[in-house]
């Protein structure tokens, strides 16, 4: 839809103008690699590599979900402090990963679920007197959303925030 209007490409999808601006709306700028520990940022390739190999022009929670899970790092310790396989919450949100129809661009739009994720993430760190962004952050941030493909293969795999203590995720 080259060249089309906001209302135009709503019509042809079936929802609103302003569900199509808000569908497609980038990150902010806060966002970029530096508001990130080094393991967020090594993550976040495993993000944008998942969505441009299946063909999504969005980065979902399930991107970022089998992002924090490709490596070591402190969303995978938060995982397994809770009993919970990170290689198997890897696997499980890889077969949810759905092949799109259309070459991924250059610079994905992130979907509201993984921008309120981020939200949550960055108020977390701060919260923690940290200047920087950690996976264990991301982490919890996507399962606080609530929902998306990530809290539900989060929840699906045990993953309950009311169970974690304060030294467990201070720990990490």
């Amino acid at each position: 839809m080259h060249g089309s209007s906001w209302t135009d490409i709503g019509a042809a999808l079936g929802v609103t103008r302003q569900a199509v601006q808000q569908r497609f709306h980038a990150p902010h700028k806060r966002y970029s690699p530096e508001a990130m520990t080094d393991d967020l940022r090594e993550a976040m390739a495993h993000v944008k590599r998942a969505a441009v190999q299946h063909r999504n022009n969005y980065i979902g929670t399930e991107h970022l979900l089998w992002g924090l899970t490709a490596e070591g790092n402190s969303a995978t310790r938060l995982l397994q402090a809770a009993g919970i396989s990170p290689e198997t919450v890897h696997q499980s949100v890889g077969t949810r990963l759905s092949m799109g129809a259309s070459q991924a661009a250059e610079r994905i739009a992130w979907t509201p679920y993984s921008r309120k994720a981020i939200d949550i993430a960055e108020a977390r760190s701060q919260q923690h007197g940290s200047e920087h962004i950690d996976c264990d952050d991301l982490l919890i941030g996507l399962a606080q959303v609530g929902r998306g493909v990530a809290a539900a293969v989060l929840s699906d795999a045990g993953f309950d925030l009311s169970t974690l203590d304060d030294a467990s995720t201070d720990s990490l």
